[in-house]
């Protein structure tokens, strides 16, 4: 069989930061791979079969969060909606002790975890499979020339598209303005509308919402969080 050539995508983020304590290794270490959705790195899944999410779920609607952090607001979602199977993807490998650990200490089984790039996890995810993803609190990527790198461009919309089910919800939570511009500009060219009619429904967090350790440190800092929320037409 005719393996695709892997694509050529230049990753900008942090891969690791400080070094790991070693209860967060232990977690690595013991958990993760029991985490996993299935085989998603090129490596592991070299003809980009498609995830068995039926298998890896029990059928249950399946939830997407593109970037978890800490993993706050990803175990609270699977703490609060246990019918729902959520795919956390992350590369930065601290944070994904972290959430690890949130995960042991809340006890939430319906989640997987993904340590790498989402574009890769776009690869095998099927068509329309995924009926809510979260963006919430990019890398803000702030000077005008980084501005390609950001999660809002074509590279990352058209295969985010692809997998989402029409009528599912795409939220993004940015304290940064500019931000707020590009994703107001450009999400809706690939197939989303935005639900915005009123001020309420971009400056108040919704109804579900769990502030994060970075919305946190935006308000420290005097910026103000915006929470969009589009829908795939």
């Amino acid at each position: 069989m005719n393996t695709p050539n892997r694509p050529r995508r230049n990753f900008y983020g942090r891969l690791k930061g400080k070094s790991l304590k070693p209860s967060q290794k232990g977690y690595i270490e013991e958990d993760l791979a029991d985490l996993s959705p299935g085989p998603v790195s090129w490596e592991d899944n070299p003809e980009r079969k498609m995830l068995d999410l039926e298998a890896l779920f029990g059928g249950n609607p399946v939830w997407l969060e593109i970037g978890f952090g800490g993993g706050e607001h990803m175990v609270h979602q699977a703490a609060a909606n246990p019918q729902v199977g959520i795919i956390g993807c992350e590369p930065y490998i601290n944070g994904v002790a972290m959430l690890l650990g949130k995960i042991r200490r809340a006890g939430v089984k319906n989640v997987a975890v993904h340590p790498g790039d989402v574009r890769d996890m776009f690869d095998v995810l099927p068509e329309g499979s995924i009926e809510r993803a979260f963006l919430l609190y990019p890398d803000p990527w702030p000077k005008s020339r980084h501005h390609r790198r950001r999660f809002v461009t074509e590279e990352h919309l058209v295969p985010l598209a692809r997998v989402l089910k029409s009528g599912s919800i795409f939220r993004v939570a940015t304290d940064i303005e500019d931000y707020v511009r590009q994703t107001l500009e450009e999400v809706p060219k690939f197939g989303f509308e935005w639900l915005g009619e009123r001020p309420s429904d971009w400056r108040d967090p919704w109804d579900d919402w769990i502030s994060t350790r970075y919305e946190q440190k935006a308000l420290r800092e005097g910026r103000v969080p915006h929470y969009l929320t589009f829908r795939r037409t």
